[in-house]
């Protein structure tokens, strides 16, 4: 950990989400929605974007404690029921170009003793009353991002060997490090890095693979490529012309794979903590696309409510490359938070793929976007599968095939 002041890391983090995540536009409105212990960053956020020239700044909060006595004592044919006002809102808020921070700092058990049907009922719900907002979210039509603070329920899962009272400092002290916060300049740090992310994606663009081919202890597959794919990594650019980060922290590079090209296994390498739940050592089989067995040694029930959502949430809508040697990977924390673990690790994500991975996809219909590969679906959920011990080629469109990581590193 940096000596440099702790209040003034913090003071860092939140121009960092305002200025490099969502870089708030002068006269933008800006919604922040995050758990009400992350209230301090939250203020911070909320000062630091009225100095920038919001108009207006509005929070909506979350709390685990409430979640969790919905799920403990609301009637049970209640599940369906959600709060229409607030996706009213968003939608709209996002129909007008606002800017979006979330805060993603959770219990990641807080679900795990209760009904997985009701679990998947309200993910269900939820992702279908935000759809509109989501697609506007993954067309690249509005400037949003997500970060993370540290809790006391989630600080205790990531460090239990740790005295009590040190734990949520330990957590917090790791958020800032990773997130470039402990440096005296980080937006100048984090231009940098998003630099040399671009670097990597120029490479892979110009390679344009028809497929990526996945070796490791428990995973044989290929996936393959939508053709004129595009990739991404660290900084992307509104419709409208805004650069932002939509992940602070962000090591991957990533792009969309095609929806009925992917063959073979795939093993995980880290839990996935999924609607309060830890899904864990699970596998997938792929068959022309689609998840055709699965099996986990932990939270198997929410896995296949997951893969069942929808037909989309079958296949894969993502694949994203980071190499082992990441800041976070390097810190040795296994997070229990996707945000941070996805960014430690090559990962994989079933669902709805992002429309600005291949050439005119945010212009595309829907059946056009399904012609050329793209998978749709209400849900996105991003997986872990990279480690020291994965090695990846690429695929080229005359037949040839070249190294792309060895151990978990580029090559090149």
């Amino acid at each position: 950990m940096s000596e440099y002041p702790f209040e003034q890391q913090l003071h860092n983090y939140a121009d960092v989400a305002v200025k490099i995540g969502v870089n708030l536009q002068a006269g933008q409105r800006l919604i922040v929605r995050g758990p009400i212990e992350a209230a301090p960053l939250i203020r911070l956020i909320t000062v630091s974007a009225y100095q920038a020239g919001a108009r207006l700044v509005d929070v909506i909060w979350s709390d685990d404690a409430v979640t969790l006595a919905r799920f403990q004592y609301a009637p049970r044919d209640s599940f369906e029921e959600y709060p229409t006002w607030q996706a009213k809102g968003l939608i709209e808020a996002a129909q007008r170009g606002d800017a979006f921070i979330a805060i993603h700092a959770t219990d990641p058990d807080l679900l795990k003793e209760q009904d997985s049907d009701l679990v998947a009922l309200t993910q269900r719900t939820h992702q279908r009353h935000l759809q509109e907002y989501f697609a506007h979210i993954m067309s690249d039509k509005v400037n949003w991002c997500v970060i993370s603070y540290p809790v006391a329920s989630w600080a205790a899962r990531i460090f239990p060997e740790v005295p009590t009272e040190q734990q949520v400092e330990k957590l917090g002290a790791a958020i800032l490090t990773i997130c470039r916060a402990d440096q005296p300049d980080p937006v100048a740090v984090w231009q940098a890095h998003t630099q040399q992310l671009a670097a990597r994606c120029d490479f892979l663009n110009a390679k344009q693979y028809t497929a990526l081919k996945y070796t490791a202890p428990g995973t044989d597959l290929t996936v393959g490529l939508v053709a004129n794919h595009i990739w991404h990594g660290g900084q992307k650019e509104t419709l409208t012309g805004i650069p932002f980060i939509p992940n602070v922290p962000t090591e991957e590079v990533f792009t969309m794979p095609h929806k009925d090209r992917v063959e073979g296994v795939v093993t995980s390498t880290k839990p996935l903590s999924y609607a309060g739940v830890l899904i864990e050592n699970f596998r997938l089989k792929f068959v022309e696309g689609k998840i055709v067995e699965f099996a986990a040694e932990r939270g198997e029930a929410v896995l296949r409510k997951l893969i069942e959502t929808d037909e989309g949430a079958a296949r894969l809508g993502e694949v994203a490359l980071v190499p082992h040697n990441s800041p976070i990977a390097q810190s040795g924390v296994l997070f229990y938070n996707t945000l941070f673990d996805e960014n430690a690790s090559s990962h994989l994500a079933v669902g709805r793929a992002y429309r600005f991975c291949i050439e005119g996809g945010p212009q595309m219909s829907n059946e056009e976007f399904a012609a050329v590969g793209g998978n749709d679906s209400l849900t996105h959920v991003d997986f872990m599968i990279g480690s020291e011990a994965m090695d990846i080629d690429g695929l080229l469109a005359d037949g040839t095939t070249e190294p792309l990581m060895r151990a978990g590193e580029w090559v090149n």
